[in-house]
């Protein structure tokens, strides 16, 4: 973690506030806006925690990480990826405001191919593409895919912001240092890793975008609970996905 002092008027910039809460004074008349994205980097935070604890990202720290549990999570992960758009799309056809449609809509088409991706890495490595595109959902995914459909077909899910902070922010924050360590104890070459390695830089302008729509004026204490809470859930059902691959 790189640190600079700096005077109380520096602005804060938009991956450094969302995931460094530590660094944020702490103003005496705070924004709801502020304020939520203060909350939502300590839920953040308790994510990573979490997941230091799962038994195959332990194994993956621990370098003992083996070909079969890189299929495991690329087979564990599709459905989630390939729902993605899914509910994004639904979530925006229940929206009233147009321009947050539009951006719902936006995000939706840059990321329903993305499966795709996975399939070829799955592929690469040994794995049998039938085997990968008719894999069901574990228990975990199951509990989040039902969570988030259902919050998508309520008026103006605008809460779902929370489940796209926290995706979004595991493919921006962990997904390239997890490229790389598999990479590296398995011996793969850059494609066979594409998948986690492009969301860990492409993510990185969704979440720019995702900060426009917490700074709305639109924005009240009441929806940015929501938008807390819907994080908060959207943690422990990933965690919960990633810890029933076997």
């Amino acid at each position: 973690m790189m640190l600079k002092v700096v005077g109380p008027e520096r602005e804060v910039a938009p991956v450094e506030a969302m995931f460094a809460p530590s660094l944020m004074p702490v103003p005496e008349e705070e924004t709801v806006s502020e304020k939520l994205l203060r909350e939502l980097a300590m839920v953040w935070l308790d994510f990573e925690r979490s997941l230091r604890s799962v038994p195959i990202i332990r194994k993956l720290h621990r370098g003992a990480f083996e070909i079969d549990d890189y299929k495991a999570l690329l087979r564990n992960l599709r459905p989630q990826v390939v729902e993605g758009a899914r509910w994004i799309a639904r979530a925006a056809s229940h929206m009233t405001d147009f321009r947050l449609r539009s951006t719902f809509i936006g995000h939706a088409q840059e990321e329903h191919r993305d499966f795709q991706m996975l399939e070829r890495n799955y592929v690469s490595v040994g794995g049998a593409f039938d085997e990968i595109a008719n894999a069901g959902k574990n228990l975990g995914s199951e509990a989040l895919s039902a969570f988030i459909f259902h919050q998508a077909s309520q008026e103006n899910p605008v809460d779902l912001i929370g489940s796209i902070f926290i995706i979004e922010g595991l493919g921006n924050q962990l997904a390239a240092q997890w490229a790389k360590q598999i990479q590296t104890t398995l011996g793969l070459c850059d494609e066979q890793v594409s998948f986690l390695a492009y969301h860990g830089v492409n993510d990185v302008a969704h979440i720019g975008k995702l900060q426009g729509l917490i700074e709305s004026e639109w924005m009240t204490a009441e929806i940015a609970a929501r938008i807390v809470k819907t994080a908060q859930v959207t943690v422990r059902l990933y965690c919960l996905q990633l810890e029933e691959i076997s």
